[in-house]
């Protein structure tokens, strides 16, 4: 008697591996086009004043306007620029801090508490020390973003590294390792989740951080978007920039989240074999 094994049609087997992702698209946009239809029913049946929130057409309709006239693409393009140079800037320093702070116990005992402190401080609190020292021009903007992008950068770096098991450190030294090996073969890997959650964080407060320094001082830029809807009684405006930094934000952090998934491919593996 002859056994037959039948194997699923390819179609069928990729189908099956679609599902998953299928299932993770439809739960993550079905919060927002429920928060699109609760505001198309409030402006439909005026829950609200249109001068508490503008109709979902009169937003589009502006952005229409905005992106014909090239202003939204001008706006948009100002604050990228200066959220790349803060970021990189921040993110470079907030890596080598920490690495510092991580891999020399005694300098991390001699630093953490001060900085800890001055972590606790609001950048809202710093930014009239830094018109002082920086002027309102675009340094203000680079240096505020970079500064807010550090901390969390420094924090999740020095915590991720100081936190590497000991035995793994011990096991480089029993094989010989040199400082070098030790920290590329089981230092890095082992903290790299915690460094790209720092990194994503980082990216988080350089966007939150960009609209009140642009709020603050600044004559470009989707902050300044804001405050013009603002001094102009157009909503719409407000919520046009709103929308654009919550995209562009929502980008960014995916693009880390697949960068981090490219450099850890142990991690994939491990998903895939469960």
């Amino acid at each position: 008697m002859t056994l037959t094994v039948s194997a699923d049609p390819p179609a069928e087997r990729q189908f099956t591996r679609l599902l998953p992702a299928l299932a993770d698209i439809t739960y993550g946009i079905s919060l927002p086009l429920a928060l699109l239809l609760a505001w198309g029913f409030s402006s439909r049946f005026g829950w609200l004043p249109e001068q508490i929130l503008p109709a979902p057409d009169v937003v589009w309709t502006t952005v229409v306007e905005l992106s014909r006239d090239g202003s939204l693409a001008e706006h948009t393009l100002q604050s990228l620029r200066r959220v790349a140079i803060g970021f990189a800037i921040g993110a470079t320093l907030g890596l080598v801090a920490g690495a510092a702070l991580g891999l020399l116990p005694r300098v991390r005992a001699f630093i953490c508490p001060v900085f800890t402190a001055i972590a606790q401080v609001n950048m809202l609190a710093w930014l009239p020390l830094l018109v002082l020292y920086v002027g309102i021009d675009e340094e203000l903007k680079y240096v505020s973003i970079a500064w807010s992008t550090t901390i969390p950068v420094i924090l999740a770096t020095t915590r991720s590294i100081a936190d590497v098991s000991p035995k793994l450190v011990e096991l480089g030294r029993v094989l010989d390792f040199t400082p070098l090996q030790r920290v590329s073969t089981i230092v890095l890997p082992a903290a790299l989740p915690s460094l790209f959650t720092g990194l994503r964080e980082g990216l988080a407060a350089a966007w939150q951080n960009l609209v009140i320094v642009e709020l603050f001082a600044s004559f470009e830029g989707l902050g300044y978007l804001m405050t013009w809807g603002r001094q102009l009684f157009q909503l719409e405006l407000v919520i046009v920039a709103m929308l654009v930094i919550a995209a562009i934000g929502l980008l960014l952090n995916t693009t880390l989240q697949y960068l981090e998934r490219f450099v850890q491919p142990w991690k994939t593996e491990d998903a895939h074999g469960r």
